[in-house]
């Protein structure tokens, strides 16, 4: 899951200041070079989205005909990167700068994604942080900015979703496999993480009637920085050889998952937790 860190509120939108909502926007493009996917008239939008796994779901989606709306917290280059990647192959997007932990800003998010497709279709709550320590080391900045981030933030994404994502659409939220790992130091994160489950099942009770379907999507351990940082070679292979796969997974692993999630055959999968970890649980 793509990391964040606490940025400025004062950013730029087009060159205007736009205070506490925290959000920038990158140009769209409806380029035809390179191999055009068939666009399916959909929109969707990835949060945490300038690398891992929320990267990888970004460019599949596209890949499947949609436009995309790539999301970062700070890494603007990078988010500008894999627009210009969906771009090359001939899809459509854009990236917004959008912090998920201010509500206002997500708001913009929908606003700029609306303003630039006409609509949103499909929302993966991706964006979120991982800080690892035992109980009785754990920080209150550590703790605090995790619930912001990851069961705030997820709330005020699955809130504008709710409100916004057309008939017969998806939301995602992204949990992870440790809430059925339960390993030392990983106890404060994961009870962030359990929330994703809870919101989907109860979300798309909600939204019953309009056939959109609302999952929680629970990676195991996946090669991304958000699980190698800090982390030596003996204890990765720790977990590879806990997963009968014998690797751990890639963020394309998981985006696959999404995008079967995502298509018309997953309307049926609605208000579950999917694990996508190769069976180490």
């Amino acid at each position: 899951m793509s990391g964040q860190n606490k940025m400025p509120r004062r950013t730029v939108l087009a060159g205007v200041a736009m205070g506490s909502a925290a959000l920038a926007m990158g140009p769209a493009s409806a380029q035809t070079t390179g191999q055009m996917p068939v666009s399916n008239g959909k929109t969707a939008l990835v949060t945490g989205s300038s690398r891992g796994i929320g990267a990888a779901t970004a460019k599949r989606l596209a890949r499947d005909g949609y436009a995309v709306t790539v999301n970062c917290e700070k890494n603007r280059d990078l988010a500008a990167g894999i627009v210009r990647e969906i771009e090359a192959a001939g899809g459509r997007a854009i990236w917004v700068q959008a912090d998920v932990s201010d509500p206002d800003a997500v708001r913009s998010l929908f606003d700029e994604t609306e303003r630039a497709f006409g609509g949103v279709d499909v929302v993966v709550s991706n964006a979120g942080i991982m800080r690892l320590a035992p109980f009785s080391e754990m920080t209150d900045a550590d703790f605090s900015r995790m619930v912001d981030v990851n069961q705030k933030g997820s709330f005020f994404v699955l809130r504008e979703a709710a409100r916004r994502v057309r008939d017969g659409g998806r939301i995602l939220a992204l949990s992870s496999s440790i809430t059925q790992l339960r390993r030392p130091t990983y106890g404060p994160y994961a009870a962030t993480k359990a929330a994703q489950e809870l919101f989907a099942n109860v979300l798309a009770k909600e939204l019953g009637g309009r056939m959109i379907s609302v999952n929680a999507m629970a990676p195991g351990v996946v090669n991304t920085t958000l699980f190698t940082d800090g982390k030596t070679p003996e204890q990765i292979a720790g977990f590879t050889a806990r997963t009968p796969h014998g690797r751990i997974g890639e963020p394309t692993d998981i985006a696959d998952a999404i995008a079967a999630l995502c298509s018309g055959d997953g309307v049926w999968i609605n208000g579950q937790t999917v694990f996508t970890n190769g069976g180490i649980v």
